[in-house]
């Protein structure tokens, strides 16, 4: 990846001084500034590459268009509901959070909440200081032998069911992503959710809160469970839809409820949190210090290890990125670029409507991910009021209308690998294809002209289209010479029939491309 750097950051909320340190032992400078309102936020965060924040701070559409220099929005925990990510892939900024920070705490909270429903003893506890001694009232039940239901098997719901098997629990479990055999490895019987919803005594949710999360638990679901099933949520509010679950306690199809989430928060309809069988906590699953110590250090360094080009870890809209920490991948990347800028330069000013790419031999393979982005941002840099990079281009370029394919193939011919570009403007097609060798991306035909030398794709590039004729590079050489520019190389066509085009390396751009005009019958320039 190309680096990105951050020299400053703001932070906006209490995390752990080591999130401080970490970023100033870095050389990266900090400024503190706690409990902003909206307004103050966005007249502070204009000077500032990154922005770390908790929960607390609502980094809204507003907030990231103010910020002019933002690179990085750092989120010290695992959930990124207060950030509007949409808004920041658009203007190409990264969205990072720490998805391993609260995991023991949120899963020990779990647990927690399901032995308080167990054995009541939240509800015991107050009976106690209002100074009654209600032995037979609060009868609860053992853990042991009984089966509970983890639907998410991800890094909370893994530690939950090591914890709760220590009791003698069975656990079965949902995932569509886990692979089953890794769920076996666990202790837990994976199963779809039909076979779930019926075996289960308790239930716990360890999902993202996304459209076919929503709702998980309602009336249909609960219908199926056994009666007086029990149910936490220490993951997000909105899974185990609330009205739904108030009436399944109120007839006793669920039998008790732990809730640390809400879908409003806090809640301003209290209908279940005063319920009897219900146990709620005000959103603590990540409340220890000890999660908060690691949040704000995890944050921090996976900052530092992003702008110091080592790796990229918890980025949530920035995947394209994982893969391009090798030297390799950012010759590969150079390469996409470069093809897209000579396409864009060399071609007709009419919008690309369709886009084609390409990729062949073995050492291609890995670039899959990234090729496409790279090309686009090639492509679309010259646009008025846009400005691409890996992170936001494909979301621009679904805007304006593009289509994109990519396809791999492998091919014993091409060991070092080719990438070939085609773009759609009107019905009219432009090639351009390349590949890296001697660690330089180089041009090996455009739009069938195909070169002698491959073209090095580095500097000023004049690139022209002709008919082959001896007086031609004499006559442009006198012609660049007049216009005090020299040329450093040049590379012809391999063939020599009908309009082609050639490529002249020189040692600055013309002022006006209109001086070539009687000797060229195309004419374009860029600096890569």
């Amino acid at each position: 990846m190309a680096p990105i750097r951050v020299q400053s950051v703001l932070i906006s909320e209490s995390v752990d001084p080591r999130c401080r340190s970490i970023l100033e032992e870095n050389g990266i400078r900090v400024t503190e500034k706690h409990n902003m309102k909206k307004d103050e936020l966005i007249a502070e965060i204009k000077d500032y590459d990154g922005l770390v924040v908790r929960s607390a701070t609502k980094v809204t559409s507003d907030i990231i268009n103010a910020a002019s220099n933002l690179k990085i929005i750092g989120r010290a925990g695992t959930g990124v509901d207060n950030v509007d990510v949409d808004a920041a892939t658009k203007k190409g900024i990264i969205v990072m959070n720490t998805p391993s920070g609260n995991t023991i705490s949120a899963a020990e909270l779990t647990c927690a909440l399901i032995m308080s429903l167990s054995r009541h003893v939240p509800q015991a506890v107050m009976s106690m200081k209002a100074g009654n001694w209600d032995r037979k009232k609060f009868m609860g039940a053992e853990l042991y032998g009984k089966v509970l239901g983890i639907v998410g098997l991800g890094r909370i719901g893994k530690e939950v069911a090591s914890r709760m098997q220590s009791f003698g629990m069975r656990t079965i479990g949902y995932d569509p992503i886990t692979p089953p055999e890794v769920a076996t490895s666990w202790g837990v019987e994976p199963m779809s959710l039909e076979q779930l919803w019926p075996q289960c005594d308790y239930i716990t949710v360890h999902t993202p809160l996304m459209p076919s999360t929503v709702g998980l638990l309602n009336d249909e679901t609960f219908a199926k469970c056994k009666k007086g099933v029990k149910v936490v949520n220490c993951a997000r509010g909105g899974i185990i839809d609330e009205a739904a679950l108030l009436r399944a306690l109120e007839s006793g199809q669920c039998g008790g409820a732990g809730l640390d989430v809400f879908i409003e928060e806090p809640p301003k309809d209290r209908s279940l949190v005063n319920h009897p069988n219900v146990v709620s906590c005000p959103h603590l699953g990540a409340s220890t210090k000890e999660a908060q110590a690691r949040c704000g250090q995890d944050i921090a360094q996976q900052i530092v290890d992003m702008v110091n080009g080592k790796n990229l870890v918890g980025a949530v809209n920035a995947q394209v990125l994982a893969s391009t920490f090798s030297q390799e991948s950012h010759q590969m990347i150079a390469l996409g670029k470069a093809l897209g800028a000579v396409l864009q330069s060399c071609t007709s000013r009419n919008p690309c409507n369709n886009l084609r790419i390409t990729t062949q031999g073995d050492c291609m393979k890995s670039s899959t991910g990234y090729m496409t982005s790279a090309v686009l941002v090639g492509l679309l840099s010259h646009e008025p009021d846009c400005c691409p990079n890996l992170i936001n281009v494909l979301s621009l370029a679904k805007e304006s209308g593009m289509t994109v394919n990519q396809t791999h193939c492998t091919s014993e011919c091409t060991a070092g690998g080719i990438c070939e570009v085609e773009i759609m403007a009107n019905n009219c097609s432009s090639k351009a294809s390349g590949s890296v060798q001697g660690g330089v991306p180089v041009l090996l035909s455009l739009s069938g002209s195909g070169f002698r030398q491959p073209v090095s794709l580095t500097g000023n590039l004049l690139f022209f289209k002709a008919s082959a004729n001896p007086q031609l590079l004499p006559s442009v050489a006198g012609l660049l010479a007049s216009e005090g520019v020299q040329i450093e190389s040049f590379s012809a066509p391999v063939d020599s029939t009908g309009d082609l085009w050639y490529c002249v390396g020189v040692s600055s751009l013309l002022r006006d491309l209109g001086v070539l005009k009687p000797l060229v019958k195309e004419a374009a320039q860029l600096a890569i």
